[in-house]
């Protein structure tokens, strides 16, 4: 077994400090975007519904008759539909915006950083970096914002940067201040492949499924404005001009979540494959055994519901955040108030 690195554990340490510090930066950056173009949206709007009203007043000056709308002014007016309403459905780039523009930037050097950081620790450790719940936290953080700065490859998602950069930062300061675990070696159980395996995939199911529940967050919140919308109250959207409907946020999410179900199915696999090879049996229910199929559970009924019996709309988001929520009580509840075989936390006593 490889001695300990403490120089590197420290660099690791503060490598992860500048990674958080970045990422605060660059959420401020989404924030701004956030508050200012969505204004900047709003009056488009009001300006573009202003000029749609001007040939329909001088028609019905002209004793009743109506002058046919020039293509400037259909134009006008599908514009200041398309603005009044949501973002584009696709989710391809349409706008050019400086404030996202640099939270995307600092996004990418904090991940950069961040690496470095898990790098290192795995180093000094002579091991792969998430033995412990300060590793996994500072290695989903890691996740989550990889996984979303790869996603803004093909699909405009910036309007999730203010969501997934505070997410990040909460993880990086529960990791620093609640989870902190000086660098060390494994405990004997899981000296095992099966470690890389199985906390692998279990981490990266957990990065997609914090996307989704900001996915799920933002759709209940723009349903509400739909609905508003639809009812003919007053539109005080704001920053929603840039995100797009709540049935786009739904379809994307429940595609993610797709994805992270079959994950965290091999997570469950994996880990009662491993449960048998180390204690000899494939199920105990153990507390974490049990909080990872209540997980799988509330998942499994999510995409059922959605997909069999027509539960789309606030209910599937609903439905989703709390599988999110079983996945949250799983890392911090289960693991620090929980004692089991898989009691290991790492946390110094």
């Amino acid at each position: 077994m490889l001695p300990i690195n403490q120089t590197l554990g420290e660099y690791s340490e503060l490598f992860m400090l500048l990674a958080a510090g970045t990422y605060v930066v660059a959420f401020l950056a989404f924030a701004w975007d956030m508050a200012t173009s969505g204004k900047t949206a709003q009056r488009d709007a009001s300006l573009l519904a202003e000029k749609q009203k001007v040939p329909a007043m001088a028609g019905a000056d002209d004793g009743g008759s109506r002058v046919p709308p020039s293509s400037s002014s259909h134009s006008a007016t599908s514009r200041a539909a398309r603005v009044s309403e949501v973002a584009d459905s696709s989710l391809a780039y349409t706008t050019r915006r400086a404030a996202a523009r640099v939270g995307v930037a600092l996004s990418i050097l904090g991940l950069l950083i961040h690496a470095a950081g898990v790098v290192t620790r795995g180093v000094a450790a002579g091991r792969v970096p998430w033995g412990n719940m300060y590793e996994f936290c500072t290695t989903g953080a890691f996740l989550v914002v990889a996984v979303f700065l790869i996603t803004l490859i093909k699909r405009d998602l910036r309007f999730l940067g203010t969501f997934v950069l505070g997410l990040a930062v909460v993880m990086m300061v529960a990791a620093a201040v609640a989870f902190w675990t000086p660098v060390g070696h494994l405990v004997p159980a899981l000296q095992s492949y099966w470690l890389v395996i199985h906390v692998s995939i279990a981490v990266l199911s957990s990065a997609l499924f914090t996307l989704t529940f900001s996915m799920g967050v933002l759709q209940l919140i723009q349903s509400r404005r739909e609905a508003k919308i639809a009812a003919g109250g007053e539109d005080r959207g704001g920053f929603l001009r840039l995100v797009p409907s709540a049935l786009t946020l739904e379809t994307l999410s429940y595609r993610i979540n797709t994805i992270a179900f079959v994950g965290w199915t091999l997570t469950v696999m994996f880990g009662s494959i491993w449960a048998e090879k180390a204690w000899g049996r494939f199920w105990g229910w153990d507390p974490k055994e049990v909080w990872s199929f209540v997980i799988w559970v509330v998942y499994a009924a999510y995409l059922h519901a959605r997909a069999t019996r027509g539960w789309t709309g606030t209910r599937a988001a609903w439905l989703s955040i709390v599988g999110y929520a079983c996945v949250i009580v799983n890392f911090t509840v289960v693991n620090v108030y929980f004692s089991g075989l898989h009691s290991y936390a790492g946390l110094p006593t």
